[in-house]
């Protein structure tokens, strides 16, 4: 087979403003630290990262536990680590459903031979923790599972009672942190999580590749305690462990370059402060909506069961769901997401995650959105801009 080389051009895919559910932009410092020289996975030099790298990793995460690393793998990986570390043949394990994400908790449940106690809630709202409470009646499940930022609903899922429940079943409370992760208040120890993942590419604006986990010391007994061997060798954090801890026995050579990226990204949050940057997302999600809520469309989510990360808009009467977003992207170099599962068809997801929440992306969506409706000749209020304007002005 012959092949020509010079066919295959440079990779540049142009500017884009990314406002969809992730990968969020990437700060040029991140990128910058992914092309230092690429050294062994068991060099000095690159053991002193890792430990910083867990480090940050902690502060974020706000916790004190010991095994706290970042899994070789997106988002995904780390959903999968936590279950398979944490769940034997007949367990019983509750899950939360009111998304894509939950369905897939649920999937790798049944997958482990778990006994799967499901918990479905509207798609749009938050689970009801009495329907929990009512699921667990006479029941001492493993594990208590739920979101906590479905991406693919906006919906932020309260926590407090959720772990009520846990602590008062004996479960370990597992969740996804995905995209709340560096946006929101995700407060391990305070908030009494067990088992967390989350992923590199959200509101910690870095490449996709990685799932930051955290396990507690309850979590990590029922890791030590198992009848049987981790199910997946990759993804057993028994063996991982012994590699980030300070035995550093060779498990699987750890992507160098994209550890630098991850500490990187988790030193500009540190910078920045955790309560400035909760406090930055929030701002522009209000003021997204003021805009939005002023051209006269409307929010899937309740005001006060909303992410501040990722908006879902009801896409109005007459508009061309695709177009909309191919329009957005060719024109204005800008990326929105569409709707997932149940929802497909029916509304936007508007990213503000990490660097790409900005008053500029704010104010350039509107403005291109508006354009937009306006050629496809549905009907849109005069007024968004100023609207956004004003709440920041509240703020």
């Amino acid at each position: 087979m012959s092949l020509n080389a010079s066919e295959f051009r440079d990779i540049d895919p142009g500017e884009r403003i990314l406002m969809g559910p992730g990968p969020s932009d990437v700060p040029r410092r991140v990128l910058q630290a992914m092309s230092a020289p690429c050294i062994g996975h068991l060099d000095p030099a690159f053991l002193a990262i890792m430990d910083e790298t867990q480090q940050l990793l902690r502060f974020v995460f706000q916790t004190e536990n010991a095994m706290t690393i970042p899994v070789s793998g997106t988002g995904s990986a780390g959903m999968e680590t936590c279950f398979v570390n944490l769940v034997e043949p007949g367990d019983e394990v509750l899950v939360c459903v009111h998304g894509v994400f939950g369905t897939r908790m649920c999937d790798i449940v049944t997958r482990l031979g778990g006994e799967l106690i499901r918990v479905d809630g509207e798609w749009g709202r938050a689970v009801d923790p009495q329907q929990v409470r009512d699921a667990v009646k006479g029941r001492r499940p493993k594990v208590l599972a739920v979101v906590h930022a479905e991406t693919s609903t906006g919906v932020c899922q309260p926590l407090d009672d959720l772990a009520a429940i846990s602590k008062e079943t004996g479960a370990l409370f597992l969740v996804d942190t995905v995209t709340s992760l560096g946006g929101m208040n995700v407060a391990l120890d305070k908030m009494g999580i067990d088992a967390v993942y989350s992923g590199t590419q959200k509101c910690l604006s870095c490449p996709p590749g990685l799932s930051p986990i955290s396990f507690s010391e309850a979590a990590q007994k029922a890791l030590d305690d198992r009848k049987g061997p981790v199910v997946s060798w990759y993804l057993d954090m028994s063996m991982v462990k012994d590699y980030w801890g300070g035995d550093r026995k060779y498990h699987h050579t750890a992507p160098i370059n994209m550890i630098y990226a991850l500490r990187e990204a988790l030193r500009i949050v540190a910078e920045e402060g955790l309560e400035t940057r909760f406090t930055r997302h929030r701002s522009n999600h209000l003021a997204l909506v003021a805009g939005v809520e002023a051209m006269g469309l409307a929010m899937l989510v309740p005001e006060n069961e909303r992410l501040p990360m990722l908006n879902t808009v009801r896409i109005p009467e007459g508009a061309a769901d695709l177009k909309v977003r191919q329009t957005l992207l060719k024109e204005f170099g800008l990326e929105v997401g569409g709707g997932l599962g149940a929802l497909a068809g029916k509304v936007w997801r508007v990213g503000l995650m990490g660097h790409a929440s900005t008053r500029r992306n704010v104010f350039v969506f509107l403005s291109a959105l508006e354009t937009i409706l306006k050629t496809q000749g549905v009907k849109v209020n005069a007024g968004a801009l100023e609207a956004a304007a004003a709440a920041y002005d509240a703020a």
